[in-house]
């Protein structure tokens, strides 16, 4: 599947924004395919919510294209884009490279983090489209709270966009940025920009599955919960507990 063609059909004029979700697992990844979701994020937020790690900084590309092939057998139609994980893209020739390796797991398009134009260029040299991914790093940052907020700030976060753009992503991430600040990116670029906290100005919504489905803990400010699977599998699994413990399951 040509990701580019399935990003450039939710750009301007919009007939509707782009969903995705994070997706780790065939199982969640059928799931995804039959309920619509426009592109499934096998996304290095695994280390978190599937690992059990503190840092998405904390896997590398054997989880990643893991990941990605369990993803792309529970999901064979749908278009999957695969996050290069912490250390995978220092230099051009290695991002080729492991691009590559991402696409043959079953990735249409890789997303990196940060302005690494060189990196894109490189990538695309390879015929594997990118997706960019700018404000909030989470691979780097040193804190969680909202960047952009400060003109400096929002310069530069333009002026990246800009040069990923013309380096040839097909889309852009904004993570955690000013609203006003996402519509602004989403004007100035002709590739659609996907938001994760970065308001309804954008071309397409991205959330992660645990905060969407409430599976986990905690979720950021800025994620809706549209159910609580965490609490309903906790009343599922302390039921079978007690009739296992009380002898009522098996019943015969």
């Amino acid at each position: 599947m040509n990701a580019a063609d399935v990003f450039a059909r939710f750009h301007k004029p919009l007939q509707r924004p782009l969903s995705m979700a994070t997706c780790y697992d065939a199982t969640f990844a059928s799931i995804m395919d039959e309920a619509g979701i426009d592109v499934l994020l096998v996304g290095d937020s695994l280390a978190n919510t599937m690992l059990g790690f503190a840092r998405t900084a904390d896997i590398g590309m054997p989880e990643m294209l893991h990941h990605t092939k369990a993803v792309r057998r529970g999901a064979p139609e749908s278009c999957i884009v695969a996050d290069f994980p912490f250390g995978a893209d220092t230099t051009p020739e290695l991002a080729a490279s492991n691009a590559v390796l991402l696409a043959q797991a079953g990735a249409d398009a890789v997303k990196l983090e940060g302005c690494l134009p060189q990196q894109v260029r490189s990538i695309r040299e390879k015929g594997i489209q990118v997706v960019g991914h700018l404000g909030l790093l989470p691979q780097t940052a040193t804190s969680l709270k909202q960047t952009g907020r400060t003109p400096e700030e929002q310069a530069r976060i333009l002026s990246e966009a800009k040069a990923m753009e013309e380096a040839g992503c097909c889309a852009i991430v904004l993570e955690h940025i000013p609203s006003a600040l996402g519509a602004q990116a989403t004007d100035l670029l002709s590739i659609p920009t996907v938001g994760i906290g970065a308001g309804n100005g954008c071309a397409g919504q991205v959330l992660v599955m645990h905060d969407l489905l409430g599976l986990g803990p905690r979720q950021p400010p800025f994620a809706k919960r549209y159910v609580n699977l965490r609490e309903q599998a906790l009343a599922a699994l302390r039921s079978y507990h007690a009739d296992v413990s009380s002898r009522l399951f098996p019943t015969t």
